[in-house]
């Protein structure tokens, strides 16, 4: 069973950076695709950016592009969200998703979920 099991956030003042991981468990993931969305007070879950387990394709969503950076580490089996220049709109709980496949933006595409872990931007 695959497990994902996110750290790393916390409270940080605008401008600032954070770094926010997740460590994947449970099988191979050379044919998936991990993923970072993040959910609102009030707001739906949106995507936030992707990486290709095997390729280290990535894709972001735009308001974050130039600010974040999703990387992985295959030998440890994690995937990280460096979070910089961090505005108030970054606030949410983040989560870490996998799906077996291709690069997807839709959160109902994703078969595995972490947790969550807050993310909180002060102005």
């Amino acid at each position: 069973q695959v497990q994902l099991v996110e750290s790393g956030g916390g409270l940080v003042q605008a401008g600032g950076s954070l770094r926010v991981s997740c460590a994947a468990s449970g099988r191979t993931f050379s044919s998936y695709t991990l993923g970072w969305f993040r959910q609102a007070p009030g707001k739906e879950r949106e995507f936030v950016a992707a990486i290709t387990w095997s390729t280290g394709n990535t894709y972001y969503r735009y308001s974050v592009k130039g600010r974040f950076t999703i990387s992985r580490d295959n030998a440890k089996n994690t995937v990280a969200l460096q979070m910089n220049s961090l505005k108030p709109e970054d606030t949410a709980v983040y989560y870490c998703a996998a799906r077996d496949g291709s690069i997807s933006a839709a959160p109902s595409s994703y078969a595995y979920w972490g947790q969550g872990t807050q993310v909180t931007v002060s102005s």
